[in-house]
């Protein structure tokens, strides 16, 4: 079985700063309203695991919460 990711995140928490979208735009963008964190797909591929555990370790207000699995 093979190694799963799920990305949750809380917007309540989030400031907008746009480092997650920028490490990993592929992953996340912004809400144009406000700025705060959108995910494109809670489920990411595999290949997205480091750029999203970057991510996620580079978030100041950690707005993002990764939930691993087998």
């Amino acid at each position: 079985m093979s190694e799963r990711l799920t990305i949750e995140t809380d917007r309540d928490v989030c400031m907008g700063t746009g480092v997650c979208a920028m490490t990993v735009p592929a992953v996340f963008t912004q809400c144009e309203d406000d700025g705060t964190v959108v995910v494109k797909t809670a489920e990411p591929d595999a290949e997205w695991y480091p750029a999203v555990r970057d991510a996620a370790y580079k978030c100041p207000m950690g707005a993002i919460r990764l939930i691993e699995s087998a």
